[in-house]
This record gives structure tokens, C-alpha cells and sequence, in this order.
């Protein structure tokens, strides 16, 4: 009441009624809406991150097998081997080697220029029927022997 007088109050209209009915509703239905975009973006977050989570356990354990394969911290001979190990005179065969942690390696009889590498391979062509030794040595005095030959007819 100011100074005596109330200001006279006037019933709504149908049509106050609809609107204030209308943004009602609309408050509503936008809160509903925002909470299953909420609901759903939590929902996808949380199974990215244990995906995610899961991705990074399997690559480590993948990185750790890799390495183990490849000799780990272990001097090794991983691989020595010729396809085909039987050849006619002339024709040329694939010689691999692998080795883990060696700091030389030779062949003998020679085949080329050799060094230390996981997985090498070279074309070679024997003449005859030939015996090969694959050394590989640590650089701390232990060394390790492969032997393979292969059958020149």
C-alpha cells in the first residue's frame, strides 16, 4: 500500500495464462533435454576413459613384449637362418641374422659388410656347399656362436 492507495489487481488474460503456461512447459522440457545431453556426454566420458585406460595397459604390455622378443636386456642371438637352404649352382638365397645387446658381429666366411641389428637381411650366392658361423660378441668379452649351411647341387 503506498500512501493509502493499493493498486488495483487485474485478473490475467487467457492469453498471460497461455504464455506463462508455455514457458513453463518450455523451462520443463529444456532441463529434461540438458540433462540427457548431460547424462549422456558423463556416460561417454567415463567409457573413453577406461577404454583409453585399457589402450594404454595393452600398448605397454605389447612394448614389453616387443622388447623381450627382440632379446631384452639379454645378449643374444635371436635369429640365424638362410630360405632356401638348398640351392642349384648360381642361384642366390636370403641369409638373416638378429641379434639383442652385441656390439659387433662377423660371419665367417665373409659375406659382406655385417653389423648388430635386430633383424638384417642380404642376398648371397654361394658356390658350393658352405658352412656359415655367426659370431656375435657383447663388447664384454662373452661371445655367442650360430651355425648354418647351406647345399649348393
Amino acid at each position: 500500500m503506498l500512501n493509502g492507495y493499493e493498486p488495483e489487481r487485474k485478473p490475467m488474460s487467457a492469453n498471460q495464462k497461455l504464455w506463462l503456461g508455455f514457458a513453463a512447459a518450455l523451462v520443463i522440457v529444456l532441463s529434461y533435454v540438458g540433462w540427457i545431453f548431460y547424462s549422456r556426454w558423463h556416460e561417454n566420458h567415463a567409457i573413453n576413459e577406461e577404454v583409453t585406460a585399457e589402450r594404454k595397459e595393452k600398448d605397454q604390455r605389447d612394448a614389453a613384449a616387443t622388447v623381450e622378443s627382440l632379446g631384452g636386456s639379454e645378449f643374444k642371438i635371436i635369429s640365424f637362418y638362410a630360405s632356401p637352404g638348398e640351392i642349384h649352382r648360381g642361384d642366390t638365397v636370403t641369409m638373416c641374422y638378429g641379434v639383442s645387446n652385441a656390439k659387433s658381429v662377423s660371419v665367417d666366411p665373409p659375406i659382406g659388410e655385417v653389423w648388430p641389428s635386430v633383424s638384417r637381411c642380404m642376398q648371397i650366392t654361394p658356390k658350393k656347399t658352405t658352412k656359415y658361423t655367426f659370431t656375435a660378441d657383447d663388447g664384454k668379452g662373452s661371445t655367442k656362436t650360430a651355425e648354418l649351411t647351406i647345399v649348393v647341387k
